[in-house]
């Protein structure tokens, strides 16, 4: 009889699959396509010296990328852990591991482990646990497993109760799971990380996080991945995919989550993820509030294929946010978040 943990690994390969095909899409847009800067037609700058690093948790960074979390199971697990921590370590990159569930219940593997640390000596690396298993029977030390087992500098918690309650081996009871995020943000004084998994993050609870202790959140809003669409497609002419259908509209756009986290927790750093197309969408997430700016789906493409290939995709990035800068004569991206926007009736 499988184990808990071969279920899991099944469904972290069947999730792939299924944002490979495209079936988790949202049906409503990220909200990035309204920001509309001011043309700078001319910019007193030198376009190759413009500066995009930036810090995050108090970690100097050479870009402002994130590459998001995402897994699957052993048969390629591995190897996409492996080649983004190397692009990671190439270009200066933080990078978020997918969730460590299955390594902590089955004693490491997967491309979890040190290697991951030898492989990106420098990154700011991020560990990542369900934040619905600290109401459920974690604790303090599955946090500090998390983290040490990969030489994480900090630590994700990720909020999907979307798609817990459509998956059939979902967890569905939501009790104390604030509490214990509380209770890791205690623990982890500035490095903390709450993270929304593509419905997005409101002002409401981006304040609640803040007033917890949290250090900083990815609002992955609506408009890239939609992960009850995702669990609906593992169950196809089934009750999942029946229940799933009507959300595929559903959760906060990325561009409004940002304008309304950044308005109602101004002390936090925040990650701009979710639908996050390509460099002009991160100048238009950094514009609203973002420090770092989050891809998953967006390289799991490259990521199946080669370091090269996911190095050679974030440079494409770096070289479309560089040119936001010029055209809006911002020398680095300090300015680049007061550069002026057209107005837009839709924004």
């Amino acid at each position: 009889m499988p184990s808990d943990a071969d279920d899991l690994i099944r469904r972290k390969d069947e999730h792939i699959d299924h944002v490979l095909a495209g079936r988790g899409r949202a049906s409503v847009g990220a909200g990035l396509d309204a920001v509309r800067f001011v043309h700078e037609a001319l910019p007193d700058l030198d376009h190759d010296a413009i500066e995009l690093s930036t810090r995050f948790l108090g970690r100097p960074l050479a870009l402002p990328f994130l590459i998001s979390s995402m897994t699957g199971g052993p048969s390629r697990a591995e190897a996409i852990n492996a080649r983004l921590a190397e692009a990671a370590q190439t270009l200066g990159l933080a990078l978020a591991v997918g969730s460590q569930r299955v390594a902590l219940e089955a004693n490491g593997g997967h491309g979890l482990d040190d290697g991951l640390r030898r492989r990106a000596p420098d990154a700011l690396i991020l560990a990542n646990l369900g934040a619905v298993q600290f109401g459920r029977g974690y604790g303090l030390d599955h946090a500090r497993r998390a983290v040490e087992m990969i030489g994480a500098d900090a630590l994700i918690l990720h909020l999907n109760p979307l798609q817990e309650a459509v998956q059939p081996e979902g967890d569905r009871d939501w009790r104390g799971v604030a509490a214990g995020i509380e209770a890791v943000a205690a623990a982890f004084p500035g490095r903390l990380v709450v993270k929304e998994t593509g419905a997005g993050l409101s002002g409401a609870t981006a304040r609640r996080l803040a007033d917890m202790g949290v250090a900083a959140l990815d609002v992955a809003g609506a408009g890239g991945t939609n992960w009850g669409l995702i669990e609906g497609a593992r169950q196809i002419g089934g009750r999942a995919e029946a229940v799933a259908a009507p959300f595929a509209g559903w959760g906060v756009p990325t561009a409004r989550s940002l304008i309304d986290c950044a308005r109602a927790a101004p002390e936090l750093e925040l990650i701009g993820s979710g639908g996050v197309r390509d460099g002009l969408d991160a100048a238009r997430a950094i514009r609203l509030g973002a420090r770092l700016v989050g891809q998953a789906a967006g390289v799991l493409d490259a990521a199946l294929t080669s370091t090269e290939a996911v190095v050679d995709h974030f440079e494409v990035l770096a070289a479309q946010l560089r040119l936001a800068c010029f055209c809006t004569g911002s020398p680095d991206l300090t300015a680049l978040a007061q550069a002026p926007l057209l107005d837009d009736p839709r924004f």
